[in-house]
């Protein structure tokens, strides 16, 4: 177990990753990818698949399913029953599209700190059932908890069917009171898809407790699994209502009735080897220790917060607070073309980070990982500072 103060120890296990010299990598939240460790594990699964796949596929596929999944849910606190491994967070969330049954005049509500994607794809969903959109409106700044959940909470109508609601927003990066919101919501009948993929590893997160309908998640972030890698939970309550996007054998003889995952084994043959990968991903999560990991990137992300926020003048979105924020920080900018900043931080710097719009203000989002330096938030700092004077 690492120590989130010995940069020296911390130093050692950047090595596990292979970034060009001249790149200096803040985009973890996006696209993260994993330490060699994790690379070398998938290549191994993948050798063993294609030295006899057929024995593989027939005999040993579901077993090994199985097993990824049960080791998921001893992370997240549910048993490997209740999972389906998908690949990324997107396919979890199109399947809740699918399984939630929607009629002319029922709602679904998300909130306008949602991914867009996911707003896209439940706005495309309602228009095919008859059924309306709507989004609610957080406060800005976000400084209550019980704010938010008033706000969320307040939203629901006698026609909302489902709540749509990310336990760590993606644009913003905000950590949001999703156990308080899931546990109003069900007192009043309402089903909640809590939008995961930055929570896994970041958060803690105990899904049994949680106890949402829905949860979708993507473990090529903060987990740092191969990338295609991701689950959907569904509670027991729900199961029989999950539906497949895709169709092809399931499990049990035709016509027979068999597990809710069944559907989800057997969608065509594809490459299972980055699953098979994912418990190597927990491994060095565990030995680095989770609270470690969890304190040290959090302390980069206030570093990146304050000096950030210091030379842009603006206040953050969010109180100082790791109940807010963990290894990832959206820091208002001044005015100016997002666009045009994240390409020259990336042509003249060499820096990949995120600037985005959102609400009409530009947001610099900044993520750290197990390879994150003081240093690597330096150089963007000074490289914000050069651009924003110039502006």
């Amino acid at each position: 177990m690492l120590d989130p103060y010995d940069d020296a120890g911390w130093e050692t296990l950047r090595t596990e990753w292979q970034f060009p010299p001249e790149v200096t990598y803040l985009n973890h939240g996006a696209f993260g990818p994993s330490p060699r460790r994790v690379r070398q594990e998938r290549v191994t699964w993948i050798d063993r698949i294609e030295s006899q796949p057929a024995d593989f596929f027939e005999r040993h596929l579901e077993h090994e399913l199985h097993r990824v999944a049960a080791r998921l849910g001893l992370l997240v606190g549910t048993a490997a029953e209740s999972l389906v491994l998908l690949d990324n967070a997107t396919a979890a969330m199109n399947v809740v599209a699918q399984s939630v049954q929607l009629a002319a005049g029922d709602e679904v509500l998300l909130t306008d700190h949602e991914y867009g994607a996911v707003a896209r794809l439940w706005q495309q969903r309602c228009d095919l059932g008859g059924a309306s959109l709507r989004t609610v409106a957080l406060p800005t700044p976000l400084t209550s908890s019980d704010e938010v959940v008033e706000r969320v909470i307040g939203a629901i109508t006698p026609r909302t069917r489902l709540l749509v609601v990310s336990h760590v927003t993606s644009k913003t990066a905000v950590v949001l009171p999703v156990e308080a919101i899931c546990q109003r919501a069900r007192e009043l009948g309402v089903l909640v898809c809590v939008d995961g993929p930055h929570a896994l590893a970041m958060r803690p997160l105990d899904l049994a407790t949680l106890d949402a309908d829905f949860y979708a998640v993507s473990c090529h972030k903060w987990l740092a699994g191969p990338f295609g890698t991701g689950f959907l939970y569904a509670a027991p309550r729900v199961q029989a209502q999950v539906r497949p996007m895709l169709i092809s054998w399931g499990t049990p003889p035709a016509g027979a009735r068999g597990d809710w995952r069944d559907e989800f084994v057997w969608l065509g043959t594809r490459d299972p080897s980055a699953f098979m990968a994912l418990p190597a991903a927990i491994d060095i999560l565990e030995d680095i220790g989770i609270e470690s990991f969890r304190q040290r990137t959090h302390d980069l992300a206030r570093y990146a917060r304050q000096q950030i926020a210091e030379l842009a003048g603006l206040p953050p979105l969010v109180p100082d607070d790791r109940a807010w924020y963990g290894s990832m920080i959206a820091v208002p900018l001044p005015s100016g073309d997002p666009v045009a900043l994240h390409q020259t931080l990336w042509q003249r710097y060499g820096i990949e980070v995120p600037v985005s719009l959102w609400q009409d203000r530009p947001l610099i989002r900044v993520s750290c990982h197990v390879y994150t330096r003081r240093a690597d938030i330096d150089r963007l700092c000074e490289a914000l500072r050069r651009e924003l004077r110039s502006a």
